[in-house]
């Protein structure tokens, strides 16, 4: 298997470059033209793109190439929109999320918590076993060509991602974001894979609409990926069952279980966070850094300015030169 080191943290980096080789699409249009613009590229993070800005497909070109503001309020991964999303439903995981403000831009990049290392670092070989079964998975039901085969003789790699760049608006934010997307069906849209254990009694049935579908609605919905396929296997890591879930009907699915999950309510602490973070980081200042964590235990949020020139700080300074020219 072809893995990436534990030690590997690409931070925000490879957004950053997608962004520099492509500010046009950040430049302010008038309001009667509208873009999608689809592009592809060798980096691992970026190999195929699409950034929408209006349903349209007219592409107005700008000349405002070298603007120093993105005219964007948030730029991140989409995991870590997906983290803020389910927080007002997680009681078992805490996060810590650094934010710092470039030319009005608030960028927001997730560091691992202590609980999170030591997890890691005492993970069993069975459980590293159940990884890759799940990127197994995604060999097995995949092809490189739409009438092409799956290639299951090659090894696991872990390092290559597929991606979709997003831009879209939650009420008064508007946001970029890039995710990994698995795959795509034959009609192009986009498809994701999971793979869970099976479910043998009405206990596991509720713990899987209550944990995991909040997971998997909210990764998917965020990028528009409106198919799930999930392997279902047993202890041995054999697939018994394939389920095609679709993501916008996720939600109906919980309604009746005795701790439902609601999608308006994990949008609304979303839309509360993001402007906790325009209210409380006002110094525009990339090498200062705000970190906002919650803790596990107490679901408490709380933040601190660490200051400039911390471990936090992710912003590289290949990137802020750019602007700065």
């Amino acid at each position: 298997m072809i893995q990436k080191s534990d030690e590997q943290n690409e931070l925000i980096d490879n957004i950053l470059r997608w962004i520099l080789q492509h500010r046009d699409v950040f430049a302010i249009q008038s309001k009667t033209s509208t873009s999608v613009t689809q592009t592809s590229s060798n980096d691992d993070h970026s190999s195929v793109t699409n950034s929408k800005q209006s349903s349209g497909t007219k592409r107005k070109h700008s000349s405002s190439q070298n603007s120093s503001t993105l005219n964007t309020d948030f730029v991140s991964w989409r995991g870590c929109l997906t983290r803020l999303l389910c927080s007002p439903y997680e009681s078992r995981e805490g996060w810590l999320l650094a934010v710092t403000r470039f030319n009005d831009t608030f960028y927001m990049c997730e560091f691992d918590t202590e609980e999170k290392k030591n997890m890691e670092a005492n993970r069993t070989d069975f459980q590293k076993e159940m990884c890759y079964w799940g990127w197994k998975f995604e060999q097995y039901v995949t092809a490189d060509k739409p009438d092409g085969k799956p290639d299951t003789s090659s090894a696991v790699n872990n390092c290559e991602a597929y991606c979709t760049v997003i831009r879209t608006r939650l009420n008064s934010h508007s946001l970029f974001f890039s995710g990994e997307v698995d795959c795509i069906g034959s009609k192009g849209n986009y498809i994701e894979l999971k793979t869970s254990r099976e479910l043998y009694n009405s206990i596991q049935d509720e713990k899987f609409k209550r944990f995991k579908l909040i997971k998997w609605w909210a990764q998917s919905f965020l990028p528009g990926v409106s198919k799930i396929i999930c392997g279902f296997r047993d202890d041995d890591g054999v697939v018994r069952r394939l389920q095609e879930f679709n993501t916008h009907k996720i939600p109906d699915m919980v309604k009746d279980i005795k701790t439902p999950w609601k999608p308006n309510i994990c949008f609304n602490f979303l839309d509360q966070f993001l402007t906790l973070i325009k209210d409380t980081v006002k110094v525009n200042d990339p090498r200062n850094v705000y970190l906002f964590s919650r803790d596990s235990k107490s679901n408490d949020i709380t933040w601190q300015n660490v200051g400039p020139d911390s471990e936090f700080q992710f912003l590289p300074q290949w990137y802020i030169d750019e602007f700065e020219k």
